[in-house]
């Protein structure tokens, strides 16, 4: 097994972290490490590291194990979709692989580089989770290497615990090693797209409401827009298309080299951005094709986009409120958010549907909005505001994009964590899988 040490951060670039960095090249090779460092009595800590998407220090620890060479292929179904791959599959791939046959993932998140693994461990969502749920709920079976060695598969029905608790447990339960899961077969690569242009946040969520039929359903919204205009909206509504060539996706050319000042990003530069892009859709209602790369992964277009935010980083707040909460709770934070003038370049609201048995999974019926955040001196006690709103009326943060929320919210809006650390405790890995995310919150 490879080791060397380097710095290391999430996708936000906060925080970053002195991290040894393994590099296996078998599921043999994880197994021997894992059974030789869970028989110290003062291992490092450990957890498993995808294609470091994730945005603050989920994937940060003393060790990490990168799963880059765990890339390759079991078994596919041609009749049914099913498909057996390593942990280590990224999106991309199987994107490029699989869509000129005729076959889309079932669930996915707004970049296409994310690991299979680190999907499974993220309980991601995507633009259709009020009509299928998370990636998880896809998967029908699990195989995991516990943190002494020891190999296991885990599905809905068998070792049912660990399968919950590995569906969105951020990587603390084992290192995913394979899985198997449906694709959905499709007919063209292309996305029927319906957009909708909305006055204000009371009109965005009667649109979501009106169109809760729709395949794929998602709005940019104006954080900066105040009065009877706050919340003003573009909802985009997706069904894939049945007719068009079944092209996958290109690499982009496109690319940030280097971080870019600080100043680049700020209030004004913002609100001029939003103001523009509300403006430049002069129709109430548009009908559109386009291929799925830009509706599904529209910032994948840019490489390296996170240097925009500068060398000190960004954080991405992304939260969830009940639906009975939603225009409420939402109005409060986005009348904060207007308040202090920070605005967010990117600005992403869906809805979710019904939430699953995870114990650790983020998403529940509501409405949920992303927003990216340029770090400063003092953005996290703002975001602490921002916290206590969202407990007020019952949501939750996304682990998945946090750096910096406190154990006492993380313990209040996620109600299951006793049992999913009785689980972790049970198998042992609670001594060994441990990231910088998960001692910050008590886990």
């Amino acid at each position: 097994m490879n080791t060397r040490k380097s710095m290391l951060s999430g996708w936000g670039q906060y925080p970053q972290q002195l991290t040894e960095r393994l590099t296996p090249h078998s599921k043999r090779g994880i197994s021997e490490h894992l059974a030789h460092s869970s028989s110290l009595d003062d291992s490092p800590s450990l957890i498993a590291r995808g294609l470091g998407r994730s945005y603050g220090d989920s994937a940060l620890a003393e060790q990490v194990m990168q799963t880059e060479h765990l890339n390759h292929y079991m078994a596919f179904n041609a009749d049914s979709g099913e498909l057996e791959c390593a942990a280590g599959v990224s999106f991309a791939e199987l994107l490029a692989i699989f869509v000129p046959r005729g076959w889309f993932l079932p669930v996915t998140p707004g970049t296409k580089f994310v690991t299979v693994g680190g999907a499974i461990a993220s309980d991601v969502h995507g633009k259709n989770h009020h009509v299928h749920g998370c990636f998880s709920q896809h998967v029908t079976q699990l195989t995991l290497a516990l943190a002494n060695g020891e190999v296991v598969t885990c599905s809905p029905d068998d070792k049912a615990q660990l399968f919950r608790a590995t569906c969105g447990g951020m990587g603390l339960t084992g290192v995913i090693l394979q899985a198997r899961f449906k694709l959905i077969p499709i007919e063209s690569a292309y996305i029927q797209q319906r957009s909708y242009k909305s006055a204000n946040l009371a009109e965005t969520l009667a649109l979501f409401e009106e169109h809760d039929s729709a395949t794929y359903s998602v709005a940019w919204i104006d954080c900066l827009s105040t009065g009877d205009k706050l919340g003003r909206s573009l909802l985009m509504l997706g069904e894939h298309a049945t007719d068009g060539e079944l092209q996958a996706h290109r690499d982009s050319k496109l690319n940030v080299p280097l971080n870019m000042p600080g100043l680049l990003l700020n209030r004004y530069s913002i609100q001029a951005f939003n103001t523009l892009y509300y403006h430049k859709h002069t129709q109430t209602h548009a009908q559109s094709s386009l291929h799925y790369e830009p509706f599904f992964y529209p910032l994948d277009g840019i490489r390296n986009w996170n240097r925009l935010y500068g060398k000190n980083g960004f954080t991405q707040y992304q939260f969830v409120l009940p639906k009975s909460a939603g225009l409420e709770g939402m109005t409060r934070i986005l009348k904060a958010i207007a308040e202090s003038k920070r605005g967010s370049f990117l600005a992403v609201l869906k809805a979710f549907g019904e939430a699953n048995d995870h114990y650790l999974s983020f998403p529940t019926e509501g409405y949920t909005l992303a927003l990216d955040f340029k770090i400063d001196a003092t953005l996290f006690s703002f975001l602490e505001k921002l916290d206590r709103i969202v407990l007020d009326y019952g949501g939750r943060l996304y682990l998945t994009k946090d750096a910096r929320m406190s154990e006492a919210t993380f313990k209040q809006s996620y109600p299951q964590w006793q049992t999913f650390q009785e689980v972790r405790h049970q198998y042992g890995a609670d001594r060994v899988f441990n990231s910088l995310q998960s001692q910050r919150l008590g886990l």
